[in-house]
């Protein structure tokens, strides 16, 4: 994906940079991804592959999502009901009692910081406003926010249900951004930056090979206001304003 000619020239003024924090600021989907392997080495279906199951899965958690949100202990609700449905054995109150502790067991992973994160997010702090934007769960996204050591460097954090196009048109209002200045910053092509970018919003995407499926579409920028860059500490060089 390339980077536009526009975008790739010096920035000078302070702005507004919006980041997401799952899979960008720290590692997620992969404890999800360990937990969906031991569902399925404890549902040992006679038939179904793990992409199959997957696919089920995916078809709960799209229903569900929309109603119950994102997290862990949401998580632990959608791999019950999928274990209902596909178990090729009598369900005891210990099998769903098992089944959700392997999802909530992800709640007690710590935060393992994305490489250049440390580094790269103090020096942009000192030169730019910087805000967090994650959806979820808020007790869990806010453990995780306190726990990463980050909070103190954003001027404002936000938990919010879903992303939207909305989402980042009442976040830019309600903060008094300048949409020319303002950047979204994420992994997730439809949370993080399609929406953005529909928003009026400049996005820079740094793309995680473990993104989740659910998270993955076609970037759609038609104006020219993205930015694609390899590695998170691309962002000083990106953002380089001098203070």
């Amino acid at each position: 994906m390339p980077i536009t000619e526009p975008l790739a020239q010096p920035i000078t003024e302070r702005q507004h940079l919006i980041f997401d924090a799952d899979d960008t600021l720290w590692e997620n989907n992969v404890y999800f991804e360990q937990a969906f392997d031991q569902f399925c080495d404890y549902l040992n279906h006679s038939s179904l592959t793990p992409a199959e199951i997957r696919d089920i899965l995916d078809e709960i958690e799209i229903v569900n999502n929309r109603i119950h949100g994102y997290g862990a202990v949401n998580f632990g609700r959608n791999l019950s009901q999928c274990y209902l449905r596909l178990a090729e054995r009598a369900v005891e109150e210990h099998d769903l009692h098992r089944v959700t502790a392997i999802a909530h067991q992800i709640l007690a992973q710590g935060i393992e910081l994305m490489d250049g994160v440390a580094e790269t997010l103090p020096f942009l702090a000192e030169r730019h406003e910087l805000t967090l934007c994650t959806k979820g769960d808020p007790d869990e996204q806010n453990r995780k926010i306190d726990n990463s050591g980050l909070r103190a460097l954003f001027a404002h954090c936000a938990v919010v249900k879903e992303k939207s196009l909305e989402t980042y048109e009442n976040l830019a209002n309600v903060r008094g951004f300048d949409l020319s200045r303002t950047w979204m910053i994420g992994n997730s092509p439809k949370s993080d930056i399609n929406p953005a970018l529909k928003a009026g919003l400049r996005a820079v995407f740094v793309p995680h090979e473990r993104t989740w499926s659910l998270e993955r579409e076609e970037i759609q920028d038609p104006e020219g206001r993205l930015l694609v860059l390899e590695r998170f500490s691309d962002l000083a060089s990106l953002f380089a304003t001098p203070l």
